[in-house]
């Protein structure tokens, strides 16, 4: 079944029509660039769910740095489109800095079918559900809820897999044929919150050159996942539950009603119940979300599912930087094993793939591992480059701010989107 909106940027033409016509028997809308001058200006149109971006667009430059620019770009103004990078020039340190930047993969040319497309569609996968008790009794409530349209709430701590597994149940969903649309509540600013989720018509604002469909009306038919819910200010949620309500939105600068079909998935890393008995968030919106609550446990609280996890990023990464990695020694393992995973799964799998980097051996020992005690027990002494002091600094003001990341911003004197760039860089 062909899903998802797919956009390729390559100033080879050729490459753009095979890669085109490999990706339309996959892809339900595939459309194609030869420049990335309007990279941009096309995904305000076209909503793609991946993006596969060249990495070299001037001739006798082989550097990679235009791919990583409108990377940066993508990452910005963009950051729930996901994007694969492609290159004729194989470069593991290039690979490296582009998944800093926010590429979930790296394509070299020329490419294997079947590669490029387990590549591009990284969301087609089962979830991994580990062998704990914990993701065994949630795996039994997901396979009963999914087949329903019954509104999910999901919890758990930053880095616990919350977006991967509102992506399992729409996978599991009569829905899957539909789009999901993953939108980060926390990242919309106040300004472009209405034209953002319900659209707009031409002449609604100043730069409303066009119509334009908002959130829900491109995940109508499918699933709207929201995450950071908890993150929405209390003007916002009246108007998201009056939306919730009608089954219906209305676009900006209109007075014409639009009927939506989507079955809503919302995830936070907040207590809603403790913030809505602060005032902080409104009982009718818990309620409304709330059909079904799914608690996402912490890793630490499931450390029989580490091995296995680590198991599989190994030869994830392993087959990615075409290392002749195996295993762990037992001292890699045990050190695995006592890790406090403040990241959870995210800091996990940030872990494995640089020591899979850094590996010249067939297996990995606890050194190349790279972890330092865990940041609740450590000492300030310990803290000794600016990048661990930053982490920890931001780390802190999460848990001061009790999560609020507009409170967050303010007090680290950034802007929201600069802190959930650091927070994905730092896999906080």
């Amino acid at each position: 079944m062909k899903e998802g909106k797919l956009l390729i940027v390559d100033d080879n033409r050729g490459i753009l029509s095979a890669v085109k016509l490999l990706a339309d028997k996959h892809f339900a809308e595939v459309v194609t660039l030869a420049s990335p001058n309007s990279l941009v200006s096309t995904l305000r149109t076209f909503k793609a769910d991946v993006v596969l971006l060249d990495m070299n667009f001037s001739a006798g430059i082989n550097s990679g740095n235009e791919g990583i620019y409108w990377l940066r770009q993508i990452a910005d103004k963009y950051p729930e489109t996901k994007v694969v990078l492609f290159t004729a020039y194989a470069d593991i340190d290039l690979a490296v800095k582009a998944m800093k930047h926010g590429a979930v993969d790296f394509v070299v040319k020329p490419w294997d079918n079947d590669k490029l497309i387990a590549s591009l569609r990284p969301d087609d996968k089962p979830m991994f559900w580990g062998e704990s008790e914990a993701m065994s009794r949630i795996r039994e409530t997901v396979e009963k809820v999914a087949v329903t349209d019954a509104n999910i709430l999901i919890t758990g701590e930053n880095g616990t897999g919350k977006e991967m597994l509102a992506r399992e149940i729409h996978r599991l969903s009569t829905r899957r044929g539909g789009t999901m649309v993953s939108l980060d509540m926390g990242a919309i600013p106040d300004t472009l919150f209405e034209s953002e989720l319900f659209g707009h018509v031409k002449g609604a604002f100043t730069d409303a050159r066009a119509d334009r469909a908002g959130e829900f009306e491109t995940a109508s038919g499918g699933t709207l996942f929201l995450d950071e819910i908890g993150n929405l200010p209390l003007h916002m949620q009246a108007k998201l539950l009056t939306v919730l309500q009608n089954r219906s939105i209305v676009r900006l600068g209109s007075n014409t009603p639009v009927p939506v079909d989507i079955r809503l998935i919302t995830a936070t890393n907040r207590d809603l119940f403790d913030l809505t008995a602060q005032g902080g968030f409104r009982q009718d919106l818990l309620y409304r979300i709330n059909t079904i609550h799914i608690v996402l446990p912490p890793l630490r609280s499931r450390k029989e599912d580490i091995a296995p996890l680590a198991a599989m990023f190994l030869a994830r990464y392993a087959e990615k930087y075409g290392k002749r990695v195996a295993g762990f020694t037992s001292a890699a393992s045990e050190r695995l094993a006592a890790h406090a995973w403040e990241g959870n799964i995210r800091e996990l799998q940030h872990t494995v793939e640089k020591a899979v980097i850094m590996s010249d051996a067939e297996t990995i020992d606890a050194p190349q591992l790279l972890l330092r005690p865990s940041t609740a027990v450590a000492s300030d002494n310990e803290v000794s480059t600016l990048e661990q002091m930053e982490r920890r600094m931001i780390r802190d003001a999460i848990a001061a701010c009790n999560g609020n990341m507009t409170a967050v911003a303010q007090q680290l004197g950034i802007t929201r989107q600069t802190l959930y760039n650091k927070i994905k860089r730092y896999g906080l």
